[in-house]
């Protein structure tokens, strides 16, 4: 049986915050991989600055180095808004033998009762947390009696809160200023390639 995190998100781009995350998580619950899944459609969010096929290159291109790290395109394929427990019933049916952690950010983790069919997440998978500024990592009593009832656990990961934010980076782009400090090289040429984020207003970087 593997033990395998799953970290998903927008991805809008993909940065070192996220990198480090999946990273951090594998060691210290001794994952064999974690997947990054881009999201399609993400209900609660508005219109993405980037195309799917621009973030799954750019997800693929950050991953590239890491062979712990796996890049599932399963949310990009799937029609209407992107829902993670249609994820987990996804991979669990796909993947019987293997144990799953959703890796989360406190923000996240802060906002779940609000995401569809909460409980049945808790009661499928652990919690692996780590903190982000300005949220605390903690848990309403309702998530940690959820996780219990379905014989799981909160996990939280000892790393600092991480100030990058895929904000910041879009913020940056749209000056034309360096990115390889907030994204790995490759997809920092990738932004610059195809003129991503350049006009912050426009769904793919373009006037």
């Amino acid at each position: 049986m593997a033990r395998i995190g799953l970290l998903g998100g927008s991805f809008d781009p993909i940065h070192r915050a996220h990198l480090e995350l999946a990273r951090r998580a594998a060691d210290e619950l001794g994952l064999q991989q974690v997947w990054l899944i881009p999201a399609g459609r993400p209900w609660q969010r508005g219109e993405l600055a980037a195309s799917a096929s621009q973030r799954e290159d750019m997800t693929r291109l950050a991953a590239a180095a890491d062979p712990r790290l796996r890049v599932l395109d399963l949310e990009l394929r799937r029609d209407g808004p992107t829902y993670t427990i249609d994820t987990l019933r996804e991979l669990q049916a796909s993947h019987p033998g293997d144990e799953f952690v959703l890796i989360l950010g406190s923000d996240q983790l802060e906002n779940l009762p609000s995401w569809k069919d909460w409980r049945q997440i808790a009661a499928r998978v652990d919690l692996a947390v780590a903190q982000r500024p300005a949220h605390p990592a903690r848990a309403a009593t309702d998530v940690l009696q959820a996780l219990q009832a379905g014989g799981h656990r909160l996990r939280l990961l000892r790393m600092p809160p991480a100030e990058v934010s895929a904000t910041e980076v879009r913020e940056r782009a749209a000056r034309r200023r360096d990115l390889r400090d907030l994204v790995p090289a490759a997809v920092a040429d990738y932004i610059e390639r195809h003129h991503l984020y350049q006009n912050p207003c426009s769904p793919n970087g373009h006037t």
